[in-house]
This record gives C-alpha cells, sequence and structure tokens, in this order.
C-alpha cells in the first residue's frame, strides 16, 4: 500500500465528520504514507457545495495532506440535476478549498465525467478517475485511476478500492505549500519586495505547479 486517500466526511456539517477520519489519517501520516483525502457530496444546491467545502476545510483544520483535497460526485440525485449543475457543485467546492490554500480536485466515474462534466472543470482540477477495469481508456486528463474496488491489504478487513497515481501530487503539493504544508522559500529570490513582488513570484510558481499537475495528468 503506496498512498491513501481517506474520506474526512460527506454533507454540509461538521457533525458528519467520518468517524474513523483521525484514525486513518494518524495510522496512514505515522508510518509517512502520502495521504489525501475526499468529502462525499450530498448537495442539493451549488450553495450547499459552498457549504459542504467549508465543513471539508473545517474538519481538516490543521493537517497536512500530501494528495489532493477531493470532492466526491457520484451521488445519483446529483447526478440528476444535468451537467450545468454538476460542473458548477464541482467549481464552487474546488474553489473554496483552493482559496483556503489546498490542492482540490473531484472524483467521479468515467462515464459521468464524460458525459456530466464540461470540459472546462475536467481540464481545470485534479480528478480522480473510477472506472474498474483491467486497461485505463479514458484519454483525457486525470491524475489518479482507481481500476478497482475489490482490492485487498493486510490489516483491513473486507474489500478495498485500488487506485494507480500518474502525477507527482506529493512533490508538487508539499514543494508548492499547498494543504496546510509551509511555501518554501526560493533561493532564487533577493530582498523582499516591499511593493509585493515576491507574493506575485509565489502566486505564479504556484500557478506553474498546477499547470505542471495538469500536464502530467495528460496521457
Amino acid at each position: 500500500m503506496e498512498f491513501a486517500i481517506i474520506r474526512a466526511g460527506y454533507g454540509r456539517s461538521v457533525s458528519q465528520t467520518d468517524a474513523k477520519f483521525v484514525q486513518h489519517y494518524n495510522g496512514a501520516s505515522v508510518v509517512g504514507m502520502p495521504v489525501g483525502a475526499y468529502w462525499y457530496s450530498y448537495a442539493e444546491s451549488v450553495e450547499d457545495a459552498r457549504a459542504e467545502a467549508k465543513a471539508c476545510i473545517e474538519v481538516l483544520g490543521n493537517r497536512k495532506f500530501s494528495l489532493p483535497i477531493y470532492y466526491d460526485v457520484e451521488e445519483p440525485s446529483i447526478l440528476g440535476k444535468g451537467k450545468d449543475f454538476v460542473s458548477e457543485c464541482i467549481r464552487m467546492f474546488c474553489d473554496e478549498l483552493e482559496r483556503a490554500g489546498y490542492f482540490a480536485g473531484f472524483y467521479t466515474s468515467k462515464s459521468v465525467l464524460e458525459r456530466l462534466v464540461h470540459d472546462e472543470i475536467r481540464e481545470r482540477y485534479a480528478c480522480w478517475l473510477a472506472f474498474w477495469s483491467d486497461k485505463d481508456t479514458y484519454e483525457g486528463q486525470h491524475g489518479m485511476w482507481q481500476y478497482s474496488d475489490k482490492g485487498r491489504v493486510n490489516g483491513i478487513n473486507g474489500d478495498v478500492d485500488m487506485d494507480e497515481m500518474y502525477v507527482d501530487y506529493p512533490s508538487i503539493i508539499v514543494n508548492g505549500g499547498y494543504n496546510n504544508y509551509p511555501e518554501k522559500p526560493d533561493s532564487s529570490d533577493g530582498a523582499d519586495d516591499a511593493n509585493g513582488a515576491d507574493d506575485l513570484e509565489t502566486r505564479l510558481r504556484n500557478i506553474e505547479r498546477r499547470l505542471d499537475a495538469l500536464e502530467q495528468g495528460r496521457k
């Protein structure tokens, strides 16, 4: 087991934190395993997606995650509202996470991705693709592929999801200062610029890192 993405919670309230979130996070962290998290959506409106993002951020706290934070979009009631609704919920959640300093993405199935997610959303955010098969045939941008829900891992009872990661998220996230990691100083920088040039350079470097992650996710 090389990495883990654990459920932080679901819905609009902090009270809906996954009961084993802290236990699973601590277990992965203590052995130095790269870890990410996901938040399962039950949004009935785009504003619900914002509320879910805020709840997720509060639950994550100051914990560090070297993999993205994903918005899990698979609930039938959400998918039934159509492409515009699904896409705007993803955008709202991910933008809220990004404003809080997280490297955000979304999780959904290949069929949903192809039918119900607008192209600009597919290309804009980290994508964790669920497609249970022995071959990944999706040609669009995606940094992670969930290829089975029938895996087995020592120490865990029952089936577990199995994934393959295409993007070096830990390097991008840790070096970029996302997900509660401190921003690493650039040794090429000179003295602090009172006019904010250093802040601009930092933002540009972070944009470049996000673009690099998306490029790595293109097959």
